[in-house]
């Protein structure tokens, strides 16, 4: 078995969609992915499935139905299954996105950026 690092920012570098989350590598049964964000997810939650956001460039944020987390670089912020919340970005934010493997990235929502299976890169 072959184990290489991989370099973060030459990953984002290969792609320019938003809100589209790409597979890095697996952990346990959690996919570890990267995803450019700029505009607004719509409003969802995850039946099964938590959620964790790490912010790697700009500001990312998670709207919850009482109060808004601004996740900065080198932040981040666990969501638990079930919580309603939408995620945005004023400007394009760059996030590593951590969930279990079958999480859709809308949750209980479906439209055109709904993510059923990420693209590994």
């Amino acid at each position: 078995m072959a184990i290489d690092k991989i370099n973060i920012n030459e990953k984002f570098a290969l792609f320019s969609e938003h809100w589209s989350p790409k597979k890095i590598g697996q952990l346990n049964d959690c996919n570890v992915q990267l995803v450019k964000c700029k505009g607004e997810l719509p409003w969802h939650h995850h039946d099964d499935e938590d959620e964790m956001f790490l912010t790697v460039k700009g500001e990312f944020i998670v709207r919850f139905k009482d109060k808004e987390l601004y996740l900065k670089q080198g932040e981040c912020a666990f969501i638990p299954k079930g919580v309603e919340h939408q995620t945005a970005a004023v400007d394009e934010a760059q996030i590593i996105y951590i969930n279990r493997i079958g999480t859709v990235n809308t949750g209980n929502v479906r439209e055109e950026r709904t993510v059923e299976k990420p693209e590994e890169i």
